[in-house]
């Protein structure tokens, strides 16, 4: 499985999917013009993951210092995605916020009160 490096733009995040170390990590501001669409690689990169994929951990480094609201319905299909396959791959979820950012800890615990099978851990940085 190939992995995938985007780079951060003024608008978009940077985007690491490292299948061969079992790491995704998000990194930036997300706010594209067409967020389905930016993200539909990801999102497709992500369903053959976790259903190819062997590794027995995937860390998941979520550092998003502000995202709009079509980023964040993309957020909870991601998560959503992570979810279904956490029933058989050990997931854990950093959500890096900086202690300043209110509103990057609000988002983490909203995302935490949705998705409560999933393994989040709120980071301060």
């Amino acid at each position: 499985m190939e992995n995938i490096i985007i780079d951060e733009t003024k608008y978009t995040p940077k985007i690491v999917l490292d299948a061969d170390k079992g790491e995704i990590s998000f990194v930036g501001k997300s706010y594209p013009e067409n967020t389905f669409e930016f993200y539909n690689p990801v999102m497709n990169w992500l369903e053959d993951y976790f259903s190819e994929t062997k590794n027995e951990n995937t860390i998941i480094n979520f550092e998003i210092i502000y995202f709009n609201s079509s980023s964040s319905k993309l957020f909870f299909d991601f998560f959503d995605t992570v979810e279904e396959a956490s029933v058989v791959h050990d997931v854990i979820i950093n959500w890096i916020y900086d202690e300043e950012n209110d509103s990057a800890l609000e988002a983490g615990e909203d995302f935490i009160e949705d998705f409560e099978n999933l393994n989040f851990n709120l980071v301060q940085k």
